[in-house]
């Protein structure tokens, strides 16, 4: 089975298996993620916004543009990388998804994972760093790689997670913008060194 049908057999999991039905009942679309199933990076932020929702596509809004800026900065395109978010249909009034719900989507963001089988994945943001890296503070970690374990399907896998501040914060923060940035230009080197 190609990458691309074990995707499509995932969302397709998610919604047979009816995940976190509330969520699902107020949004538009499940946003499972969008990009190069054959992707070196995987970003994951942490649920879809309105524009998300609307769209069915992780990060189109402010946010999204300033993640193409910021992958322009290392000569890459959106098409070059795989994006996604822990919880895959939109909170309500754009609340911070629950435990549970992050806890009912973990597997299937796992086995996404297991299928695109990057070099490197990047969090964005403190909800989805603390699912990889947990009971740490992102602002003592960002920019920090760390070499993460995590079970899938049985089997222990090990990944190269770099935690980075959510796009949005830098839209709200302007002193985060060059961190973010600054914390971007490492990614070249660590997809280099994982080949």
């Amino acid at each position: 089975m190609t990458k691309i049908k074990r995707l499509e057999q995932i969302k397709a999991d998610i919604i047979t298996q009816n995940i976190c039905p509330n969520l699902a009942k107020t949004a538009k679309h499940l946003v499972f993620g969008h990009g190069n199933p054959d992707a070196d990076i995987v970003f994951i932020g942490e649920a879809p916004g309105k524009k998300e929702d609307e769209s069915g596509e992780p990060f189109v809004g402010a946010a999204g543009n300033f993640l193409n800026t910021m992958l322009a900065s290392i000569n890459l395109k959106r098409s070059d990388t795989y994006i996604t978010n822990i919880v895959k249909y939109r909170p309500p009034e754009n609340r911070d998804p629950s435990s549970d719900e992050k806890d009912a989507f973990l597997p299937f963001l796992f086995s996404q994972l297991d299928v695109i089988s990057p070099k490197v994945i990047i969090t964005l943001g403190r909800h989805s760093t603390a699912c990889f890296i947990p009971n740490q503070q992102i602002s003592n970690i960002h920019g920090k790689p760390v070499q993460v374990d995590i079970q899938v399907a049985g089997t222990m896998q090990t990944w190269t997670v770099l935690p980075l501040y959510h796009p949005a914060a830098a839209l709200y923060n302007g002193g985060l913008r060059s961190t973010l940035l600054e914390d971007f230009q490492k990614i070249p080197s660590l997809i280099t060194n994982e080949t």
